[in-house]
């Protein structure tokens, strides 16, 4: 075995340049640089940074030069990426005897940063800010939140102990590290296993408590409080996780809070199995408002950071954390785990959609109903779509998505981008949605008047009226 000293550079810069790494022999054999592991922990919450796996393929990050072990004389495919705006790298090489070093590189073919689009993950756990930070440069994000959250962790003494990983590094509305273009922002995932999770970003000081109900504590506490002292400086509410929660009712009183305008985004993870669109669609439909904001959710070695990110666009303002913050408040933005999406509107709609794998289909959704639809086509080594449409007169909202085939970022995913809505005139509430929506807040009143554990009645009253004022405000218009 040759100790090599491999370096991947930046094809326009010539310097080297943090990616995803992954190196194997002929038989598929993977070999870690020094400092990695062949065989490492995948679990939720298992020494989280520095490795990853997708499907059977094991990768390692590196800040763009590794020392690495690796035979001579056989076959080596070296493979390379650093999110959707570079072109993975894929080559194979033979080392020869007493060969010392590898030098390879990596080309970008996108910069959404020259016209102002700052890419940020909205959301990774137990990952440390200092791993965080490599793996941010590696994946090309530019913003990475890391929400602390209580964690119940199964330990050496053979008890489940309660752990609250990163809440010490939090940062709030600063960065708890940076470097060049790269943040990491330590703030807090809150949470009730039954009516909703809130990620508070851009945060002034932690919103205590993290979590209750149970097994935490009684349900003597309130999403919507969270959300109000989240945004007394500034602060950002993400709806994560949202529909997906097993307990009280469908949407639970984080579907409350956004209907009475306390949440400001609705979030697309990438670990999501059960179809939002649809949901989200009715949302809209209702008339409630929520820009998109995508991320990772990483929580493990088998999810990428930035594995679904939001960009957005920072107008007339330096690129820094609290800019990301207010674009992607305004809907200034799009979701991607891999197609770069633009979206145009005006008297005619026109979208255009690039990646460097192939996806499927480009469309416009007007009112979430398609309008437009193409098909992809390979040009000078990128798949790119193009579709315009007239603006439909009467449409509350408008919006453009891609969809279809590997994702370059995951290759066990398909690709998929979304823009957050362009909203029209005002708010327009479709009856059958509504009437949704109405059904919802039905179940989570009666969860509170009969199922919630309040020790203090001031809680469940409080939420029951939330859910009748949130009624009243889907019959204004």
């Amino acid at each position: 075995m040759l100790t090599i000293h491999l370096r991947i550079n930046d094809t326009a810069t010539k310097l080297p340049t943090a990616v995803r790494l992954s190196v194997t022999g002929p038989g598929g054999e993977y070999y870690p640089p020094l400092g990695r592991l062949a065989a490492f922990a995948c679990g939720v919450g298992e020494d989280v940074g520095g490795n990853l796996r997708i499907g059977r393929e094991n990768f390692a990050y590196i800040d763009g030069a590794c020392e690495i072990k690796l035979p001579a004389g056989v076959p080596l495919r070296v493979r390379a990426t650093k999110g959707p705006e570079h072109r993975p790298l894929d080559e194979t090489i033979t080392l020869g005897t007493g060969q010392m070093a590898v030098r390879l590189g990596i080309e970008r073919w996108s910069n959404l940063a020259a016209d102002g689009w700052v890419s940020g993950d909205s959301r990774a756990h137990f990952i440390s800010p200092h791993a965080a930070l490599l793996e941010a440069a590696a994946e090309d994000v530019n913003v990475v939140n890391v929400l602390a959250k209580v964690h119940l962790q199964l330990m050496q003494d053979g008890n489940t102990h309660v752990t609250l990983p990163n809440l010490t590094a939090f940062s709030g509305q600063v960065p708890s590290l940076e470097s060049g273009s790269h943040a990491v922002v330590v703030n807090t995932l809150n949470a009730h296993r039954g009516l909703g999770n809130l990620g508070l970003l851009h945060a002034h000081r932690i919103v205590f408590p993290l979590a209750f109900g149970e097994p935490f504590d009684t349900d003597d506490w309130s999403l919507i409080d969270w959300c109000e002292q989240c945004h007394r400086k500034r602060g950002l509410v993400t709806w994560v996780n949202p529909f997906d929660v097993p307990a009280a009712s469908f949407g639970g009183e984080a579907l409350v809070a956004a209907i009475l305008g306390k949440v400001d985004a609705i979030e697309f993870d990438t670990l999501r199995t059960t179809p939002l669109l649809p949901l989200y669609y009715r949302l809209l439909n209702a008339g409630v408002r929520l820009p998109l904001i995508g991320g990772s959710g990483k929580d493990s070695n088998r999810v990428p950071l930035g594995g679904m990110r939001t960009y957005a666009k920072v107008m007339g303002e330096s690129p820094n954390y609290s800019a990301w913050v207010e674009a992607v408040r305004s809907g200034q933005s799009f979701i991607t785990n891999g197609p770069i999406l633009s979206f145009a509107t005006g008297e005619r709609l026109r979208a255009r959609a690039e990646c460097v794998t192939p996806f499927e289909k480009l469309q416009i959704i007007a009112d979430g109903k398609v309008i437009a639809t193409t098909q992809s086509r390979e040009d000078a080594g990128r798949f790119t779509a193009e579709v315009e449409a007239n603006t439909p007169p009467d449409a509350a909202w408008l919006a453009a998505r891609c969809v279809g085939k590997p994702s370059p970022l995951i290759p066990t995913a398909t690709n998929f981008a979304h823009t957050s809505p362009v909203f029209r005139g005002e708010p327009r509430r479709d009856p059958a949605a509504v009437e949704y929506l109405k059904t919802c807040l039905f179940s989570i009143r009666d969860w509170a008047e009969i199922t919630g554990g309040y020790l203090d009645n001031k809680w469940r009253t409080q939420l029951m009226e939330s859910c009748e004022q949130a009624s009243r405000v889907l019959d204004v218009g």
